[in-house]
């Protein structure tokens, strides 16, 4: 299994790189008026027109602006192509099933629903991310309205 691992205020994420479309740079996104805090509004990716989510607004994190290392993560998302924002994108890793183990029980409160395992790597933890409860239904309906 391969992973795109990347940080969110200094934890570190992975995402199956089947999932990610590509990596591109912060750029001018375009606000869009009566949306959840977390959509940060629209870009023009070659001529087509996606939503893109601040990641850190999703989980309840404090938002930070850009710096050099921030980027937009496209992705599919229950069939629809969404950005999703990030701190910075770190490597792509190769990792075993037995890797992954479960999240543990103690973990609760906000965002346990969006994680599907943790990565265990020589010296770190990776938090592995489930990107469709991340942006569930309702979330999705709201995207799709603004991208048209």
């Amino acid at each position: 299994m391969q992973l795109v691992s990347f940080q969110l205020a200094k934890e570190e994420y992975g995402i199956e790189i089947t999932r990610v479309q590509e990596i591109i740079l912060m750029g001018e996104i375009t606000r869009v008026p009566q949306t959840p805090i977390f959509i940060k509004g629209l870009i023009n990716l070659r001529n087509t027109v996606i939503p893109i989510v601040d990641l850190r607004l999703r989980f309840g994190l404090q938002e930070q602006e850009p710096s050099d290392e921030t980027r937009i993560m496209v992705m599919n998302v229950g069939g629809k192509t969404v950005g999703i924002v990030v701190d910075a994108v770190s490597e792509v890793l190769r990792i075993s099933k037995d890797q992954i183990s479960n999240p543990p029980p103690t973990v609760a409160g906000l965002g346990r629903e969006y994680l599907t395992g943790l990565v265990k790597l020589e010296k770190r933890l990776l938090i592995l991310l489930d990107i469709d409860k991340i942006l569930g239904k309702a979330d999705a309906e709201k995207l799709e309205a603004i991208a048209g």
